[in-house]
């Protein structure tokens, strides 16, 4: 446990190792370029998130698999100097881990991702350590890890836990986690099946159970729906230098204020930590500064 942890997390999901480039320009077919920046860091969405947790001051524990190839040495060094625990679901894995290659142009801010994500390293619910909601305040799941994750959501519900998903894109067999999830914090391209604009979005999530719903959409408002009744809430306008694991940085940083404000203002407060990523190329130089500065 980290010394003077405010609370504890469980964020559930994609480890990838995050190989980023900032180049001036986009690419064209066929083209090469040189980088005027790089940057090497673990990633995935609750890997970000956890990182985020972590440096709000908390501990956060990361459930997913990383391995023992060679190259999961460099997502160990990068997770422990941010102080976030590793529970591996697959130790003994010799194949290297999923490895994520990103463009980000200079002038925008957008990212483009090449990745296979967790598609070659899917864990069976069987493999989860004992005790491990023991302690946790918050879970978050990303969908990347499904059998896992809706294990996690099952035991966190029973034991009132509340579970947060980050709905980054619809992924098969999120409907068997949604019945345990609190709060459900979605991109704009989140599309369950036969949803095809926000408001069915909306519908389909309100229908599964979910009390707290949200869809991001970059820097326009964020659209929520809380008892029935939906509104926006504006987010800050920036200069975005990288745009890169802005959703992640969200989704962590609400894990930290839901558990000490109410929706809307968590979810105020998240937006505000995320915007300030975007201000910094990669995933980590942010959290080398205050989020007021």
């Amino acid at each position: 446990m980290k010394p003077n942890a405010t609370h504890c997390g469980l964020f559930v999901g994609l480890v990838t190792l995050d190989l980023v480039y900032l180049v001036t320009s986009a690419l064209s077919d066929n083209q090469k370029i040189v980088a005027s920046d790089y940057t090497v860091a673990a990633g995935g969405p609750a890997t970000n998130a956890a990182v985020t947790f972590s440096r709000l001051g908390n501990q956060a524990n990361l459930l997913g698999v990383v391995g023992a190839h060679p190259i999961t040495q460099l997502i160990q060094a990068d997770l422990a100097s941010y102080e976030v625990a590793i529970a591996d679901l697959d130790p003994d894995r010799s194949e290297p881990p999923s490895i994520s290659s990103i463009i980000v142009t200079q002038s925008t801010g957008e990212r483009a991702v090449v990745s296979i994500n967790a598609l070659k390293s899917q864990v069976e619910s069987d493999r989860l350590p004992q005790d491990l909601l023991s302690g946790i305040d918050v879970v978050l799941i990303d969908g990347h890890q499904m059998a896992v994750g809706q294990s996690v959501a099952k035991l966190a519900k029973a034991k009132g836990i509340p579970v947060a998903i980050d709905g980054g894109s619809w992924k098969p067999g999120f409907e068997y986690i949604l019945p345990f999830v609190d709060y459900a914090i979605c991109s704009a391209n989140f599309s369950p099946p036969g949803c095809h604009d926000t408001v069915e979005v909306f519908a389909y999530l309100a229908a599964a159970g979910i009390p707290h719903i949200a869809i991001t959409q970059g820097e326009k408002p964020i659209q929520y729906l809380v008892g029935g009744k939906s509104n926006t809430l504006d987010v800050p306008q920036i200069d975005a230098v990288d745009t890169l694991g802005a959703g992640d940085v969200l989704h962590g940083a609400f894990c930290h204020y839901i558990l000490q404000k109410g929706f809307t203002d968590a979810l105020a407060a998240a937006a505000k930590v995320a915007a300030r990523s975007c201000q910094f190329f990669g995933t980590r130089r942010w959290l080398e500064h205050s989020v007021d500065e």
